[in-house]
């Protein structure tokens, strides 16, 4: 395949290390953890793999110790996002410092590549070739669900037959649920297989305290700031268009809030803020028209609108709606499966609550039909399928012409629509997420030389450099909760949210009523690979702001 010259020059980039994985390591336990909430419920669940204490990989000044040869098995789960080459090269080099003749097997396209059987060994030659690259191509995602025992069962014969003591599910908060559900069986029966996760999501929502950031993040909100700089440079120089742009995140906000902390629109909505102040679609909308109309009295008739494309779901009213459509739907399943599409949303509004019909009822039909029509494998409404940026701006365009109406408004409003959600998921991984990716697979293969299982790869102190970032793990538990999905109650780990009260949302809330009427865009511009420190090797704007004053 023929290569850019970005593409040799990346692949000869050297991803730095924590001092702590150049050198004969020792492992520190920390205290027994427990989950996040549900604790009894969750413990109930995982009785082998609970209450794990967090590790901690320090430098041991002994003799190094030599290890023996271990076969591992890696697997990438769910959607792309940029730095998933560089885990699974950490992982090969940190299993081949075990040991020389330690072999490293990737499932294809996924879970579904482990169940049947479908694999290749990735040798020196091909890992070469991969190096720093972004996508996933190397061996393919996939969004099979592994939780029935048949499938950890079939998953089994294939790990015996090439005698693999440890997988390696690289992947967002349901695949490490997986890998925590796996981990747990395989325990229970003593299998002789450790299962290790690693944080990848581009959306944000897999962290805590010892989670800092998933990978992935940095790139992605890169790419769509440039993007977003792109267009708000396009639209101060045209000066005659609203851009509404809806951006990646279903479960929470993390990229919204980041690309408007890089690039400062006039508008960006936070949906966890919309679902705290108990606001309405209408209430979305006027707040959007009273900014443009702001603008307008000012001659300003542009702007740009970030919005996240899971905020319908954040809206009450409409999250009320969702949450008993998933029950119906679950409950009903027999029954919707042999009705006409045209005939199932009289049948659903015949099993919901009046008030829940009356809400369906207020939306367009096509975002009506969607909410009950359309699920992820999950379960989930595919809210990136509606049109959240085409549904705002029109309803804004009918808000803003009865305010001129009311004499409340004197310009001119025409919109312009964009979503941006596969341009940041293959891209080649920044600086960042070069080193934090090849770190995390590095850190993986100590977990595994360590012989823990249901352990999440952890590496932290990211707004340092590189060489003083702290690696461990931390059981996957210990990140759990108790869900309604498809109908039942489920064991999955907390997505985390955009905290109303933490600094970077601060950031943004003590500056976006001067971005509302001001003109203040930030134009980023392209990743930067190559240059000074300052410009080419920082993390988001989100883990700095994290750790000020830490």
């Amino acid at each position: 395949m023929k290569k850019s010259a970005l593409q040799k020059a990346r692949l000869a980039y050297q991803p730095k290390l924590p001092i702590a994985l150049t050198s004969s390591l020792k492992m520190v336990e920390g205290k027994p953890t427990q989950s996040v909430a549900d604790q009894e419920k969750i413990k109930e669940l995982f009785p082998n793999t609970y209450g794990l204490p967090e590790l901690r990989f320090e430098k041991d000044t002994a003799s190094p110790k030599g290890g023996k040869p271990v076969n591992v098995g890696v697997i990438l789960s769910g959607g792309q996002a940029p730095g998933g080459h560089n885990v699974i090269s950490g992982l090969f080099d940190g299993i081949k410092r075990i040991h020389r003749d330690s072999r490293l097997f990737g499932f294809l396209m996924g879970p579904g590549g482990l169940v049947d059987h479908k694999y290749i060994e990735l040798t020196s030659a091909i890992i070469d070739e991969y190096r720093n690259t972004g996508g996933f191509d190397i061996i393919g995602s996939g969004r099979t669900k592994l939780e029935r025992k048949e499938q950890f069962d079939k998953a089994l014969e294939i790990l015996k037959e090439l005698n693999i003591k440890a997988v390696v599910i690289i992947g967002g908060d349901d695949s490490n649920t997986n890998a925590a559900v796996l981990a747990e069986y395989y325990k229970s029966i003593n299998a002789g297989v450790q299962v290790i996760g690693c944080p990848k999501t581009i959306d944000g929502d897999l962290k805590n305290d010892m989670i800092e950031t998933s990978f992935g993040f940095d790139t992605a909100t890169k790419v769509y700031s440039e993007l977003i700089g792109n267009i708000e440079c396009d639209c101060n120089s045209a000066k005659k268009y609203w851009h509404f742009i809806k951006l990646m995140g279903r479960s929470a906000s993390h990229i919204a809030l980041e690309c408007a902390l890089q690039t400062q629109p006039n508008v960006c909505i936070i949906s966890e803020e919309v679902e705290a102040k108990n606001m309405t679609l209408d209430d979305v909308v006027n707040y959007i028209a009273d900014i443009v109309a702001a603008r307008a009295a000012d001659g300003n008739n542009y702007g740009t609108v970030l919005i996240p494309e899971g905020l319908i779901e954040f809206i009450p009213a409409i999250k009320k709606l969702i949450a008993e459509l998933n029950n119906v739907i679950a409950e009903h399943a027999d029954d919707i499966a042999g009705i006409d599409t045209e005939k199932l949303p009289e049948y659903i509004k015949a099993h919901i609550s009046a008030e829940n019909a009356a809400t369906l009822n207020s939306l367009p039909d096509d975002v009506a039909r969607q909410l009950m029509l359309d699920r992820d494998p999950h379960g989930n409404v595919q809210v990136s399928l509606i049109e959240t940026e085409k549904l705002l701006s029109n309803m804004v365009g009918k808000r803003l012409a009865a305010m001129k109406e009311e004499g409340k408004y004197v310009g001119k409003f025409a919109a312009q629509h964009h979503f941006f959600g596969y341009e940041g998921r293959c891209a080649a991984p920044s600086n960042f997420d070069t080193d934090y990716c090849y770190a995390l697979g590095y850190n993986a293969a100590c977990l595994v030389y360590a012989g823990v299982t249901g352990y999440m790869s952890s590496v932290r102190n990211l707004v340092k450099p590189a060489v003083q970032w702290i690696c461990g793990g931390i059981p996957i538990t210990m990140m759990m909760n108790i869900e309604r999905r498809n109908g039942a109650d489920k064991p999955v780990i907390q997505k985390a949210l955009v905290r109303l009260d933490g600094k970077p949302f601060l950031k943004f809330a003590d500056q976006r009523d001067k971005w509302a009427v001001n003109t203040c865009y930030v134009y980023p511009g392209p990743i930067q690979y190559f240059g000074p420190a300052e410009v080419c090797d920082q993390p988001s704007m989100t883990l700095k702001y994290e750790h000020e004053g830490k």
